[in-house]
């Protein structure tokens, strides 16, 4: 069977459902396809942070020594599986190229103004009637228990205070006035003021939700099989479902970006990086602030009901199996930085693939191969903190508008 249709989106997680919701709103007849269902891969168990202050790339000078220690402990928080992978190994001497301070700064400028767009966006959904997802500006926590990397902080919230990132540098007893479940081994900490967070699942659904009722067709366990071209241009999209007639093609699809790229002869070098996060039931930290436990990068948000222990880096390839080992670190690193938290009821164990491109920064951008192509993917761990805007921007470019944010530098040409 053959649908004609308008605009189609491949892939159904924060990207692609914000870039459906955008480009109705722009009067576009979107249709939504997505190999499982709305929301089920990374926009389902991530950390739910809106980091603004997080605009400092993975790809950052001394990243690569540390990345190395860490790999030394195997309940670290950075883990590479070993494995005869050419297309890592290409990724892993892209990350060395882009560990320098030139790339790390312009990544820096183009994050933030990503990120400086993307907070009043979610303030406007979070205002629409009827779309619940637990939203609240309360800022971030960065807590550390070693002075060296606290002191280290403090020096990174110095660098990035110039971009209108706002914090302050607290001592422990400041810290235990925001939340008095600190552990006394915390030697200090950094407030990032402007920080958000939110239920990442209920947001996706429900702005899946009204993006339907703006007339977006959402069609689930439709897994692309290939495309067909004609002079620089998509002519079809064969599926599980049937072929798609698309005149816009959007490609939204995460860590599985890659090898519908590669079939369109595209290089899209990213990785998929997997990380953890363990649910537990908890009403009594629905009032607190977000913590991001320092060195041992693992991130504790309140969601409503719930609150979700988050962390861990494992380049792995496309596995989904779960390392116990990992799931342990992060609930041993959550008992060394906090009190009180040891006999909560769990209710899920996640994990997920977070598309990692090498220098750090997501891929946006229209194809110059294909005229009709948009691709939006590569966003790590910032995927929901940037979903709204990047949803705006492929709904600009794809109605061939300037782009209301810089962006240039961010095409998948940058990789060819």
């Amino acid at each position: 069977m053959r649908k004609r249709i308008d605009t189609l989106v491949i892939g159904a997680g924060s990207i692609g459902v914000c870039s459906a919701y955008f480009l109705a709103s722009k009067g576009r007849q979107v249709t939504v396809i997505d190999q499982s269902d709305v929301g089920t891969a990374c926009s389902y168990g991530n950390a739910g942070i809106i980091a603004i202050s997080h605009i400092v790339p993975l790809a950052a000078p001394g990243v690569l020594i540390q990345g190395l220690k860490w790999m030394l402990d195997p309940e670290g928080p950075f883990y590479i599986k070993p494995r005869m992978d050419f297309a890592l190994f290409g990724w892993l001497w892209r990350f060395a190229l882009a560990c320098r301070k030139g790339p790390m700064l312009r990544g820096m400028s183009l994050i933030n103004g990503l990120a400086q767009a993307s907070l009043p966006l979610y303030e406007s959904f979070a205002s629409m009637y009827g779309l619940g997802f637990h939203f609240k500006k309360k800022g971030s926590l960065l807590i550390y228990r070693d002075s060296k990397h606290f002191e280290a902080e403090i020096r990174e919230a110095a660098i990035i205070r110039p971009y209108g990132i706002s914090s302050a540098v607290l001592n422990p007893t400041d810290i235990r006035q925001i939340e008095p479940r600190v552990h006394p081994s915390v030697v200090g900490g950094v407030h990032y003021h402007d920080d958000s967070h939110l239920n990442p699942h209920e947001f996706v659904k429900g702005l899946a939700s009204y993006a339907e009722r703006k007339g977006v067709t959402f069609q689930t366990s439709t897994e692309v099989l290939d495309f067909e071209t004609w002079n620089g241009t998509i002519t079809k999209v064969k599926t599980t479902r049937g072929d798609f007639l698309a005149d816009e093609v959007i490609l939204t699809a995460g860590s599985w970006s890659p090898a519908l790229a590669k079939r369109l002869q595209l290089s899209l070098p990213i990785q998929p990086a997997k990380g953890y996060s363990l649910t537990f039931k908890c009403s009594n930290l629905d009032d607190s602030i977000p913590m991001r436990l320092g060195e041992a990068r693992v991130i504790v948000t309140p969601m409503g009901g719930i609150v979700r222990f988050a962390g861990t880096l494992e380049l792995a390839g496309l596995d989904l199996s779960i390392n116990q080992r990992k799931v342990r670190a992060v609930q041993s690193a959550v008992r060394e930085y906090l009190v009180g938290l040891e006999d909560l009821e769990l209710l899920e164990i996640w994990r997920g693939l977070r598309p990692l491109t090498p220098d750090g920064l997501p891929v946006i951008g229209r194809s110059r191969r294909w005229t009709n192509l948009t691709i939006a993917t590569g966003h790590g761990m910032q995927g929901i903190a940037l979903g709204p805007v990047t949803g705006k921007l492929v709904a600009e470019l794809t109605c061939r508008e300037t782009p209301s944010v810089d962006i240039a530098g961010l095409g998948v040409e940058r990789f060819q």
